[in-house]
C-alpha cells in the first residue's frame, strides 16, 4: 500500500496500525506536560481548551479530569470515534480540519506532541496559525508543542525495528528537502504495507516568521515538559506560547 506524499496524515493516522506502533506513549509525561502548562497559563478550572490534532485524545482526556471543558478535534475518524468513548458533558470530540477555524472561541487552543508542519504547501501552516488565532478569546492563549529539529536531525536513528503486537516495523529515517522522514514498512494479515510521515523542520526562526505573517505575538518559549528554557542544541521540544 503506497501512500501519496501529499495525503500521508490523512490515511497513516486513520489506520489501527500508528495506534499499535505508539501505544506505547508516556502518558505520565503527558500529564506532567498539562500540570505545568495549564499552570503557567493560570487556567481557571471550567476554562475552555480545543485540542488542535487530539488523536485518540489522550491530553483531551487527561485536561477534562483536571476540570477543564476540552473540545478536541482531529482529521481521522477512527481517532475521533475512538476518543468520542470518554465525552461526556465537559468532553467533545469532533472530526476537524485543523486548517480552518473552528465554530467556537476557547481560553486556550493546543497543538500537541508535533502534530504541525505536516504540509507541502508552506500556505498551509501560515492558514492553520491563523485558524488558531480565530479560535481565541480576546484572553485566549496559543500553545504549539513541536520537535526541536537541531536535536533531531543530530540524532536520528536511520534504520530500526520494533516489534509491537507481534507485528515487525521496520522504520527508517532521513531529513531531506526540509522534512524529517520516517518510512515506515511491515507486514499484517498477509499483506505488506508501506506508510511515511514527514513532518517540516521547522525551527524556531521559522516559526517566529510564521507568527509574523499571521499577526500572532509569541510570548515565550520552553525546551521541555517540565517548561524550563530552551536551548537550540540541547533541548528535546520547541514549545511556544502565544496571542
Amino acid at each position: 500500500m503506497q501512500k501519496e506524499t501529499e495525503t500521508w496524515y490523512r490515511s497513516w493516522f486513520d489506520t489501527p496500525f500508528y495506534h499499535i506502533l505508539y501505544k506505547d506513549r508516556d502518558h505520565e509525561e503527558a500529564a506532567l506536560f498539562m500540570d505545568n502548562l495549564t499552570q503557567y497559563l493560570n487556567l481557571p478550572k471550567g476554562a475552555k481548551i480545543l485540542d488542535l490534532a487530539c488523536g485518540k485524545g489522550r491530553h483531551a482526556i487527561y485536561l477534562n479530569q483536571l476540570g477543564f471543558d476540552v473540545t478536541g478535534i482531529d482529521l481521522s475518524e477512527n481517532s475521533i470515534a475512538e476518543a468520542s468513548k470518554h465525552a461526556n458533558q465537559t468532553l467533545h470530540f469532533q472530526v476537524h480540519n485543523m486548517c480552518e477555524p473552528f465554530p467556537d472561541t476557547f481560553d486556550a487552543v493546543f497543538n500537541l506532541f508535533t502534530s504541525f508542519g505536516y504540509f507541502d504547501q508552506p500556505d498551509a501552516h501560515v492558514k492553520t496559525l491563523k485558524a488558531i488565532k480565530a479560535d481565541l478569546n480576546e484572553t485566549g492563549f496559543g500553545v504549539i508543542d513541536f520537535l526541536n529539529a537541531d536535536v533531531v536531525v543530530q540524532n536520528l536513528i536511520p534504520e530500526e525495528t520494533k516489534v509491537v503486537n507481534n507485528i515487525s516495523f521496520d522504520l527508517k529515517r532521513h531529513h531531506s528537502d526540509g522534512f524529517i522522514v520516517k518510512e515506515i514498512d511491515f507486514e499484517a494479515d498477509g499483506q505488506s504495507y508501506h506508510f511515511e510521515e514527514r513532518v517540516k523542520a521547522f525551527r524556531l526562526s521559522d516559526f517566529e516568521a510564521m507568527f509574523a505573517e499571521a499577526d500572532i505575538d509569541l510570548l515565550d518559549v520552553f525546551g521541555n515538559y517540565k517548561l524550563q528554557k530552551f536551548h537550540s542544541d540541547e533541548s528535546p521540544r520547541l514549545i511556544m506560547i502565544f496571542k
